[in-house]
């Protein structure tokens, strides 16, 4: 199966912005926490925009929230878009 998933970044400043595209899966979800670990300790706050998301599979959502290392960088996340009150992990920040 080839996936239609697809992490664009950028970034100002002290932000790192990531447009999430396609459908979010198991495995979508483990390109975004990968992405997020890379970037770890570069900057200060994380956006992740999910309204280019068609949609947002169950399984890849838990695999999304239940991540240790996401849980450790929840603080530092913000989620914005259609799907970001899905994807947000306890104390990150959703607009």
């Amino acid at each position: 199966m080839v996936s239609s998933f697809r992490i664009f970044c950028h970034q100002n400043s002290d932000n790192l912005h990531l447009k999430l595209m396609g459908d979010f899966d198991g495995s979508s979800a483990y390109e975004l926490i990968n992405t997020l670990k890379e970037y770890r300790g570069f900057f200060r706050r994380v956006f992740i925009h999910t309204c280019s998301l068609s949609s947002v599979h169950p399984f890849g959502l838990d695999v999304f929230q239940n991540n240790c290392d996401i849980k450790q960088l929840s603080r530092a996340l913000t989620f914005t878009g259609e799907y970001g009150n899905r994807l947000a992990t306890h104390g990150s920040v959703i607009i």
